[in-house]
């Protein structure tokens, strides 16, 4: 287990405020960042804690990708066909969600939150990268980013590409974000105090949260909000104790992504004000097999010579699965007329098995059961002719029997690739980005946003990229905004 939650301070204990203001936000990555611009934009005194030496976090090592639909200008200019309805009947199926008014606003405020992006001058192409990659190196405007086209979830909804990149070559577009982002706190006058370590909350006797404790220059300090205080501190993907509480089968191989201070103190601060959090076991480990794209061509199998997952997956919905099977062992086979290294094998680390001259060679290499790939790929292959995957639903783009030898076998089980991770689950928010507690009720004056909360995305079957970047501005801006309309009444 983890070890014990920050104290919880009582406002009578407090001896003097060395800052105050109306809100204090905890963390300076995009959440923060977006939360402090919306609250000084409503008129607030907004003081942004920030552990770090300067801000950015997280959210300007990413690749600049923003999940947004509903049709906007991005969309529009590249003739992709969304609107709000559809974007949520989507996601309502894919992401499992358990709060439906907070996805509702998500996706009803998604243009207006990509015109106040551009606003900000976050800068966005209107140009379309077609094709399947983990991040486009070029900086094209719109992708597809997540699981659209996958059954069940193009029943519910048309798919439509939402991956909106900012214009930045490279897979660190984030950068460009938040220079920007940054820029626009400080040309508005807030204060910002870094190399800050907020260390507990702050309550006072009606309940409300009213302030925190910090660290700063090897000293207490109290800060007091008179509105709110709103926790951006990201998730907990670097903290190995509460990884290992959540997943633990991680730890031996697999690899965190974040900084230092992805370290899940802002979920316990939350926590220690009685906040409740969920979907903490909701991790998004993956290794993407794919660019080229003729390898989504290939089928997955299990040590049972099984197939278990659409291979048209979005990488982390297949990473999912993997993590599913038999000690989470996983092959990808090809034959020779799709046969490719994948762009990103070093990076994750796949390895090639072998080449083989038959499938009942390639089982007996595998070691699998007696006739079981032969089974699998015999009736994929009969399917697959006439443009069908009546087991797995794998759209017919992506079909072909595989009966041209020799065959091949990567090596994509979680101990032999190399998984990479971030965590999806935190603090259960409301659609104002309030922390509710666990009564079930929203805790008074405590705010949350980024990657410390969950929201749109429960799981990392139907997680796409630019969902975290997505909620964290958008929900930051919520926050930001409710917490300078807090009042005590």
């Amino acid at each position: 287990m983890t070890k014990a939650l920050p104290v919880l301070k009582r406002e009578s204990e407090i001896g003097a405020w060395a800052f105050d203001a109306d809100v204090v936000i905890v963390g300076f990555g995009i959440a923060g960042a977006c939360a402090a611009l919306e609250a000084k934009a409503a008129g607030a005194d907004v003081l942004v804690l920030e552990r770090a030496s300067a801000g950015g976090g997280t959210s300007a090592l990413s690749s600049g990708i923003f999940y947004l639909g509903g049709g906007t200008p991005v969309q529009q200019a590249c003739g992709v066909e969304d609107d709000a309805d559809n974007m949520y009947r989507y996601m309502l199926t894919a992401c499992g969600v358990s709060d439906p008014a907070l996805l509702r606003t998500f996706c009803d405020g998604n243009v207006a939150h990509f015109n106040w992006l551009e606003s900000q001058g976050v800068p966005f192409e209107r140009s379309y990268f077609k094709g399947k990659h983990l991040c486009p190196p070029s900086k094209e405007g719109l992708v597809g980013t997540g699981n659209e086209k996958v059954w069940p979830n193009r029943d519910a909804a048309r798919p439509a590409a939402r991956g909106h990149r900012v214009a930045r070559e490279g897979d660190n577009a984030g950068s460009l974000a938040m220079e920007q982002l940054l820029t626009r706190v400080a040309e508005a006058g807030t204060r910002i105090l870094c190399d800050a370590h907020v260390q507990s909350l702050v309550r006072a006797e009606d309940g409300a949260i009213c302030g925190v404790s910090l660290r700063h220059g090897g000293a207490e300090q109290m800060v007091r909000a008179r509105k709110g205080v709103i926790i951006a501190a990201g998730g907990f993907q670097m903290n190995r104790e509460m990884i290992g509480e959540y997943a633990p089968y991680l730890l031996p191989t697999a690899e965190a992504i974040g900084v230092p201070y992805n370290d899940g103190a802002g979920i316990r601060l939350g926590q220690s004000a009685g906040g409740a959090v969920e979907a903490m076991d909701a991790i998004h480990a993956t290794a993407c097999f794919y660019p080229p794209a003729q390898l989504i061509k290939g089928i997955v199998v299990n040590t049972q010579g099984q197939r278990f997952v659409s291979e048209d997956s979005y990488h982390g919905r297949t990473a999912a699965f993997i993590m599913e099977q038999p000690g989470r062992r996983a092959y990808l086979i090809l034959d020779s007329e799709i046969f490719a290294y994948p762009d990103l094998g070093e990076f994750f680390g796949y390895k090639l098995i072998d080449g083989f001259d038959s499938i009942d060679a390639m089982e007996q290499g595998l070691k699998l059961p007696a006739g079981s790939l032969s089974s699998t790929i015999a009736a994929y292959n009969k399917h697959a002719a006439n443009g069908q995957d009546p087991l797995l639903h794998k759209h017919a783009d992506w079909l072909k029997p595989l009966d041209k030898a020799p065959y091949a076998a990567f090596d994509i089980s979680l101990d032999q690739a190399i998984y990479r991770y971030h965590s999806l689950g935190g603090l259960k928010t409301n659609a104002k980005a309030q922390v509710m507690g666990n009564d079930g009720a929203p805790i008074k004056g405590l705010y949350a946003a980024g990657a410390c909360a969950s929201g749109i995305v429960l799981t990392p079957k139907g997680y796409g990229s630019g969902m975290t970047l997505a909620a964290a501005s958008f929900f930051g801006r919520v926050a930001g905004r409710e917490a300078a309309a807090h009042t005590s009444e």
